[in-house]
């Protein structure tokens, strides 16, 4: 399935158990040897008694990740479209907590992502307290940045042009940098006007991704502490468009956005 080009191997684990080694999904992800995609996806009878399913998230490298946002949309579409729920609003269980999805008849999955996360120790990032931006140095240089937590971490960095944007550099230095205990996303953003962003991200573990959308959220919520943005913005990323509403202090943010079924079948990674 695919989100805007972020693209997931989704597996049935309700039906039957679905325990994948890390090889396993290393070699799934694999685009040469494997199915290829940006996560592999899991989904699980829930053990907490007030969700519909649990979700599993790993990314290419096969470390297991807390949230995806363009995952969860796809999720619900595929445990639809698996005869596993109906229509309508569906209660995930994810090792950060209950995402809750609503699909439209338009075709499109509006997930709430709860509230975003600005403490510093819970997102978690090394300072002393919280601000709406941060210095960082990385690759030589002083960047600021705004840093955020939607179920899992993420640095923004403005930039004029997205176009021209550092990312395969500059990435990977921020990504490992000590300051993020458990490592981090990063979205390099450039603000059209109060309504509308772009946005490249480079996701931890699996590189620049054509979409992420914890990585638009997370923008979204950055720009607007700066003053930058207003409360509902569309998030132009390389594989299409995203909306995005974040009413500002402890309100959820909401995230709107495809979810597409690219093919079906069986696989065995042992073979």
């Amino acid at each position: 399935m695919q989100g805007l080009g972020n693209d997931f191997v989704v597996i049935d684990g309700v039906t039957r158990p679905a325990q994948l080694s890390r090889d396993e999904i290393h070699w799934l992800a694999d685009r040469r040897f494997g199915i290829g995609c940006d996560q592999v996806l899991v989904a699980e009878p829930a053990t907490d008694p007030s969700a519909d399913f649990r979700y599993r998230i790993y990314n290419a490298d096969g470390g297991e990740v807390e949230h995806c946002g363009n995952g969860v949309r796809c999720l619900a579409r595929f445990v639809q479209r698996q005869g596993l729920a109906g229509p309508g609003e569906l209660c995930f269980q994810t090792s950060h907590g209950l995402t809750r999805v609503t699909t439209n008849a338009a075709g499109t999955v509006t997930v709430d992502m709860g509230p975003p996360v600005l403490d510093p120790a819970a997102i978690p990032f090394n300072a002393a307290e919280r601000a709406a931006t941060y210095r960082l140095a990385a690759a030589g240089e002083d960047w600021t940045i705004g840093a955020v937590s939607m179920g899992n971490p993420h640095a923004v960095v403005t930039v004029d042009a997205v176009e021209t944007a550092p990312v395969a550099s500059l990435g990977p230095r921020i990504e490992d940098h000590d300051a993020f205990p458990n490592r981090v996303n990063v979205g390099f953003m450039a603000v059209l006007d109060a309504h509308r962003i772009r946005l490249r991200v480079y996701e931890r573990g699996a590189g620049e991704t054509l979409a992420c959308g914890t990585g638009a959220c997370a923008a979204v919520v950055a720009g607007r502490l700066r003053g930058l943005l207003a409360d509902e913005v569309a998030v132009e990323l390389p594989g299409g468009e995203l909306m995005i509403h974040w009413g500002g202090d402890n309100e959820p943010v909401l995230m709107t956005g495809p979810a597409v079924t690219v093919f079906t079948g069986e696989t065995a990674p042992s073979n």
